[in-house]
């Protein structure tokens, strides 16, 4: 039969639990706008780039060897994996918590009492000065009623795992940097060699000029327009030379190596994917690693107001010490063992406000990290938004770019050929549309970046890269 004592011991313990679960909440994610943060561009379908592989998403063989130096090279990610290490360190001390504390102690105590304020009867001959020596283990265990102990491991779990997308985070915005940055180069090198090309004929267009003027057809003024037209494109040349220099140094910090140069293909050689897959807006949750950062940053809010209630309740700890002490050291082992058992109950009363304090400021927090999280899911969908929109933009301008480059160019050669062959045209039409050809020349190969950089930062934004 049990026990009225065994009974009130089972009782106690199930209403400390019952207890427990009313102080400490279980975590639940919160409910968020998601709908529509696409601006209208929410399908159906589930299927996202974001679970793409960047292997597969780059074509360039020679961009997939920088993105992997990069992702074992670069500081930053590195410094996130170290950001990881740490938290890892604070998870595996915050699950030890159950256990009890252990330690050695050794101590020598050397006294000297006062005969008179010892107050002893005259006669009495009692050694004033001792030397007493101990030797003992000391433990301490706290009973984890109120789920403190609980708490703190899943605040520090959430930390952890906050660290973790963190890391993440950084991966996916190095992959976008380092082929944005990629793109960019080899654009500024599309740019450099149509500037040069453009200035071979320029020049050529001199001599021609000059043949003009000779056989009456144009005056000087031509020939020195013909010049300043050849400057205007020749002067432009170490501007983009010093452009491609800093990118490609750009490129070498992302990859943490010393500047240098860049191998690198040309920008005709670039391809997008066939389709572009959003998925649904709900998928930025196990996507993104910047919202994961910001739901576990949360969620570690979340305990920690869990944490701040159990202050109101009593702790209960046990303490307890065993060894040896003597006075002397020849009979340290022998009759000279001690112990002691020690539980103690605190229940705080008045305590200046602190509990309270950190409850209010930890409520605070928590509210400041739900926004947070909130806010995050809304820049996300914004970010899919503009990087879709700016591809479907750059696809209409390059269409449109590629019949005003065709169009320019017969103007060109036609302004040309009736320069040499009729009086109604003068120099400046053909100034007028070389420089216009050379311009949309230029345009053009910025619409192609435009093109490539916005599939990269919708990969980006839909949480690509990491998988």
């Amino acid at each position: 039969m049990i026990s009225k004592y065994k009974i009130s011991v089972i009782a106690g313990f199930a209403a400390a639990l019952l207890l427990s679960a009313c102080v400490s909440k279980k975590y639940e994610r919160p409910s968020l706008e998601t709908q529509n943060v696409f601006r209208g561009l929410e399908s159906t379908d589930t299927v996202s780039m974001a679970t793409m592989p960047w292997q597969t998403l780059f074509a360039d063989q020679k961009l997939k060897t920088l993105i992997s130096k990069g992702l074992v090279q670069n500081a930053n990610l590195k410094n996130a994996v170290e950001n990881m290490v740490q938290a890892q360190a604070t998870l595996k001390q915050a699950r030890l918590g159950y256990y009890p504390t252990l330690s050695a102690n050794a101590d020598i105590t050397h006294a000297k009492q006062s005969r008179a304020a010892l107050n002893f009867p005259p006669g009495i001959n009692i050694n004033t000065l001792t030397t007493v020596y101990r030797a003992y283990l000391s433990t301490s265990w706290e009973a984890d009623i109120w789920g403190r102990i609980s708490s703190t491991k899943r605040a520090a779990l959430a930390t952890f795992l906050q660290n973790d997308a963190a890391k993440r985070a950084v991966q996916t915005q190095l992959i976008a940097d380092i082929a944005n940055t990629y793109y960019n180069l080899i654009a500024l090198d599309e740019q450099l060699r149509i500037t040069e090309e453009t200035l071979e004929t320029r020049i050529k267009n001199i001599e021609i000029v000059n043949a003009l003027k000779e056989a009456a057809i144009v005056n000087g003024a031509a020939v020195v327009q013909a010049e300043a037209n050849r400057y205007a494109a020749e002067v432009t040349i170490p501007d983009l030379k010093q452009n491609i220099r800093e990118a490609e140094n750009a490129l070498n910090i992302l990859l943490s190596q010393p500047p240098g140069p860049i191998d690198r293909s040309r920008l005709e050689g670039q391809s997008v994917p066939a389709t572009l897959n959003l998925g649904i807006s709900a998928q930025l949750l196990e996507n993104r690693p910047d919202v994961q950062q910001a739901e576990f940053a949360f969620r570690n809010a979340f305990e920690n107001v869990n944490i701040a209630k159990t202050y109101f309740y009593p702790n209960l700890a046990l303490t307890a010490n065993g060894g040896a002490s003597t006075l002397k050291l020849e009979n340290f082992f022998r009759q000279s063992i001690f112990y002691s058992i020690i539980g103690s109950l605190t229940q705080p009363i008045f305590n200046r406000g602190l509990n309270k304090q950190r409850l209010t400021t930890a409520q605070s927090v928590q509210v400041q990290a739900l926004n947070t999280f909130q806010q995050t899911v809304y820049v996300a969908g914004q970010e899919v938004s503009n990087a879709l929109y700016s591809y479907d933009m750059a696809v209409q301008k390059k269409e449109s770019r590629a019949k005003q480059i065709e169009a320019l160019s017969k103007a060109v050669n036609f302004t040309e050929q009736l320069l040499q062959y009729t009086s109604t045209t003068n120099y400046t039409d053909v100034l007028t549309s070389q420089q216009q050809l050379l311009s949309a020349q230029l345009s053009g190969v910025n619409d192609q970046l435009q093109q490539l950089q916005s599939v990269v930062e919708l990969y980006r934004a839909l949480g690509g890269g990491w998988q």
